[in-house]
């Protein structure tokens, strides 16, 4: 067997499967027409085949496109066409450069699954015209691979993911091969760079394989990109370094072009399923160098050479419109039609607008093209999790807030055995952090997946194995972009990270949620794929010894700026509450769950059955907390996440002792949503429901696990808003005890009790003692935390007196 350090990179040889005369004058004709869509596209709204001289109100007013890499896009999928009908592959394709779609949309109209989907995009003049129209226009569709286009997976709206989407998708997709079109530009991405590290994670028994392909053309919007202007070696070394066997395919004649890349690819794919065939015959799973290729070819490649004497075709000039005063520049007008007459479109469609059937052939048929294949429209694939029953995990209570137990360690038992029921479907994903968060029972049903070297105290608890199925990689970017990738083609998956750091995902899933809001209410054809669901623990109020910098609730700030159709915030008070929105959000599909949970040890409040029925109202009140059963309320208490719920409890108990009188509303939330008016979402409460729990006029504290100004944003609409008061976290805090952070930011129960007695008229002047006890508690309190380093014993050990 080869070993890593005995292969070296190769270049193509034109000489292997050279293609024959004939083959190479058809397949360089199918690029052709190819490429004069993607033009037409940009350019045209009336007269698609030229059967007459351009004039002005044959084009676009608005010229919206991306030319530059539309050539290069379309080179490559009909070479992988002509494998997948060589070899019967199982194929798709994911286009990482950013407004690409013109060389992706041209293929898949010519493979006919464009006319399919959409009838009046027919395989004529008349559905030419409208498919050129459509382009980048209002109402219609962007210049993105966007999710309306048959066979897109991945749009690129935001560049970087492209490489750690196809590597998602080919996990446990034995049979699959995704090609991934990297751009050069997106190279220089963050999030891309280290997904080049995801290689080392395919296990070549189970896994399919990506065939990465960087497009090397020379230029991003306005300057050249870096990899194109390092030398051949250093380029080289540099994929050889990341553990890939290189090919290079560079030119801009297309006749040697086509002999080189058909070459390239019978090599690679070669490679692929001989890598694969060793590991699947001997069943031991080895780490291949894969092939990947870097083709270098001109941007704007056909385009035009030159304009006004600037250079355009290989120039950055070329990137998006080359030239955009077409209706009132007869000069440029011209130029446009000499651009797409070059393409020789007689000889590409006949005179109905069909291609031509010797073109028409090249295709793969039925779901084998890649603009048909279901793994591309992954909720075809999908089927639902076999899930145990959650409440076999619950942790017993038998007096509430009483028994202290680390919220997330039954969830991670109940992972643990939906992992072992679903053992090609489902995965979980995190930074080095799995133990941390206390999901490490996962390790009982499967190992961190590790493909690259061990050494012998690897065995003392490093819970590494080539058949894991926990994902672990110390980049964000990297673990969600396969998680995407692994849902969009029909599987399921679960992500946890520390709360503070999920914002490295921020613009992330603000892509993975346009996508699933497109697919889910303007896609019809599109099938349900399974939710992305994200556990945030290692929260704000436990950051003992991190400080500061692992202080940050905000990703769930940025979540309900999202489509209301797709996003779900959950934020349970204790580990039963917790198994049973972890259980609803692995049932569901098409949404983005966000849960709030911390790993240490709290108490624990709710039964399992209590815990069912309040997770499905999503709020209510805590009978046990209040003290207004039958009456109006004075004031009500509310909470929502775990610390802000025990302090508030915590609060209540003291207003019970010192403030009998005082007639008390306790509310919990746990879905987050349940705040915001039902016209605005559909978790949503209505006007009664809010009224009915909240007043209308009673003043209501409210104890809050992230920053205030969420709560007032999502419930601003309600009547009872003007008498909302919200605590929570403010930005204050560096290495502090829980207790001394809940004070710093005004949530603790001394806090909220002197917000109470301050809102409740007939405790002003009645409660005076209290409330001075209550301050006086703060600087006592603060005093011994320095003083000691820990809370007082009564407040670590505090548990619900009643």
């Amino acid at each position: 067997m080869e070993t890593l350090s005995t292969r070296k990179p190769k270049t193509s040889n034109a000489k292997k499967a050279a293609l024959a005369n004939k083959e190479l004058e058809l397949m360089n004709r199918y690029w052709l027409a190819c490429n004069y869509l993607s033009v037409g596209m940009i350019y045209l709204k009336d007269n698609p085949l030229l059967r007459e001289p351009l004039r002005p109100e044959h084009v676009k007013h608005r010229l919206l496109g991306h030319w530059g890499a539309s050539p290069a896009l379309s080179f490559v999928w009909v070479h992988l066409n002509r494998m997948i009908v060589q070899h019967d592959l199982d194929m798709i394709f994911v286009a990482g450069p950013g407004h690409g779609a013109p060389g992706v949309l041209g293929p898949v109209y010519l493979e006919g699954s464009y006319s399919e989907i959409y009838p009046d995009k027919s395989e004529d003049a008349e559905g030419m015209q409208k498919f050129f129209k459509q382009f980048s226009f209002p109402g219609q569709i962007g210049s993105h691979v966007t999710p309306e286009t048959p066979g897109s997976i991945h749009e690129g709206g935001e560049l970087g993911y492209s490489l750690s989407h196809a590597y998602g998708m080919a996990l446990d997709n034995p049979d699959l091969i995704v090609a991934c079109v990297v751009g050069d530009g997106e190279a220089e991405t963050g999030p891309l760079a280290t997904a080049w590290h995801s290689n080392k994670f395919i296990n070549p028994v189970r896994d399919g394989a990506v065939l990465p392909i960087l497009n090397l053309n020379g230029y991003k919007i306005a300057n050249p990109t870096i990899l194109a202007r390092v030398s051949h070696e250093e380029l080289e070394a540099l994929f050889v370094g990341y553990g890939y066997t290189p090919y290079f395919v560079e030119g801009d004649d297309p006749v040697l072009m086509h002999q080189k890349m058909a070459a390239t690819l019978e090599q690679a794919i070669g490679e692929i399923r001989a890598q694969q065939k060793t590991a699947r015959d001997s069943n031991r799973p080895f780490r291949p160098r894969w092939p990947m290729i870097v083709l270098r070819s001109p941007k704007g490649w056909t385009g035009p050479k030159e304009i006004k004497g600037h250079k355009v075709e290989g120039s950055w000039r070329s990137h998006q419109v080359p030239f955009a005063d077409v209706r009132d520049n007869p000069a440029n007008l011209k130029l446009l039609e000499d651009w797409m007459r070059s393409y020789k479109p007689e000889e590409l469609f006949d005179a109905n607008g069909r291609l031509m059937p010797e073109l028409k052939a090249l295709a793969p048929r039925g779901n084998r093209r890649m603009s048909s294949n279901p793994h591309a429209n992954g909720g075809l694939l999908r089927k639902d999790l076999k899930l145990p029953d959650f409440r076999d995990y619950a942790v017993a209570v038998t007096a509430h807030g009483t028994t202290m137990h680390e919220n997330t360690k039954p969830l991670g038992e109940y992972l643990r055995d939906v992992m072992k029921q679903n053992p090609t479907r489902f995965r979980v994903f995190g930074p080095d952090e799995t133990a941390s968060n206390r999901l490490q029972a996962l390790y009982e049903a499967s190992k961190k997946t590790w493909m690259a070297e061990t050494l012998p105290e690897d065995a003392d608890g490093g819970e590494l194995a080539p058949d894991g199925r926990v994902m672990e990689m110390l980049s964000e970017h990297t673990l969600v972009g396969w998680l995407e990738g692994y849902l969009l083609t029909g599987r399921h998956g679960f992500f946890h990270t520390y709360e503070a750091f999920a914002h490295v995902i921020d613009s992330m899933f603000n892509q993975h949620a346009k996508w699933l809001d497109i697919c889910k209410n303007h896609v019809a054809w599109r099938a349900p794929v399974a939710s992305e669901n994200i556990l945030l623990s290692s929260t704000v109020w436990r950051q003992d010894h991190n400080g500061f910098s692992h202080q940050d609730p905000g990703f769930i700030d940025l979540v309900t700026n999202k489509g209301p159709s797709v996003t779900r915030v959950y934020l349970p008070p204790d580990a039963n509450t917790l198994l049973s929105v972890a259980d609803h959000c692995l049932r569901s599909s098409d949404y983005i769950n966000v849960i709030v949970a911390d790993k240490q040890k709290h108490l624990q409040f709710t039964t399992m059955d209590e815990a069912i029925v309040h997770c499905t109202k999503g709020l209510g009140i805590w009978g046990r907390a209040s003290t207004d059963a039958g009456e109006e309320p004075e004031v009500v208490l509310a909470s929502c996440g775990d610390v802000a719920t025990m302090e508030a409890l915590a609060a209540a108990a003291i207003l019970r002792e010192h403030a009998p009188d005082l007639k008390l509303r306790f509310v919990n939330v746990v879905d987050l949503f349940r705040l915001q008016p039902a016209s605005e979402h559909p978790h949503g409460s209505t006007e009664r429901e809010f009224d009915s729990l909240f007043t209308t006029d009673k003043p209501i504290i409210f104890n809050f696990h992230g920053y205030p100004w969420l709560i007032h944003k999502l419930s601003y609409r309600f009547k009872g808003h003007e008498n909302l008061h919200v605590r929570g976290y403010k930005e204050k805090g560096n290495i502090n005890t829980p207790l001394e952070l809940a004070m710093l930011n005004d949530t603790s129960r001394f806090h909220l009790v002197i917000d109470v007695i301050d809102r409740v008229p007939k405790l002003h002047m009645k409660a005076a003692h209290l409330k001075e006890a209550m301050k006086n508690a703060i600087i006592d309190n603060l005093r011994y935390a320095h003083e000691h380093g820990t809370d007082r014993p009564e407040i670590v050990n505090w548990t619900w007196p009643y």
